[in-house]
């Protein structure tokens, strides 16, 4: 069984905002992969389902952004995943927008969201899928920056992006994430 987890923050106000392209990357694979609609548990919305062949659980913590350890722990717990079976797919500023990169364990980065989750699962461990959003140039401007919408020209990007980032789980879970990155950069060049 896998925990996929998109982090954001919860409520339309929030919706578009960069910050919350975990969460639309989630919504993304559960729409290409006909999960069922998402229902209230954990202190999120859970939805479960199949990806070839996989039990996947897909979970959109809507505890805002810095709590999102604590849905993700209670999930976590009642499946009993591990952190190799658990990825959390995340805004990061120090990648460029549209590109991405897979990561296992290591620091945070200053990231609210995976600094609560580190807190809950007891270590860093645990997948990353980290969705570049770019920065804004200044260490000032980052909250709002994090908190504004993607731009009518950004969102042409947005939808292909998220596509070919859903489009290639399986060779995710299957442990082929250098197939899987450049599977997604093929189609992001098309």
């Amino acid at each position: 069984m896998w925990l996929l987890v998109g982090l954001g923050n919860p409520g339309d106000r929030y919706a578009g905002n960069r910050h919350n392209i975990g969460f639309m990357a989630i919504d993304e694979i559960a729409k290409d992969y006909n999960f069922p609609p998402f229902r209230a548990k954990f202190q999120g919305l859970m939805s479960e389902g199949r990806i070839d062949g996989k039990k996947v659980v897909l979970l959109k913590p809507q505890t805002f952004m810095n709590d999102s350890g604590v849905s993700v722990g209670q999930a976590a717990k009642f499946f009993k995943v591990t952190k190799r079976q658990t990825i959390i797919y995340h805004d990061e500023l120090d990648i460029d927008p549209f590109k991405f990169r897979i990561k296992w364990g290591g620091g945070i980065a200053g990231h609210n969201g995976l600094r609560s989750i580190s807190a809950h699962l007891g270590s860093p461990d645990y997948g990353r899928v980290r969705l570049g959003i770019g920065h804004p140039g200044d260490k000032e401007r980052v909250s709002g920056y994090v908190l504004s919408d993607f731009s009518k020209e950004e969102q042409k990007a947005l939808e292909p992006y998220l596509w070919a980032v859903s489009k290639h789980v399986p060779l995710l879970l299957s442990g082929n994430e250098d197939d899987y990155m450049t599977r997604v950069a093929e189609d992001m060049k098309t």
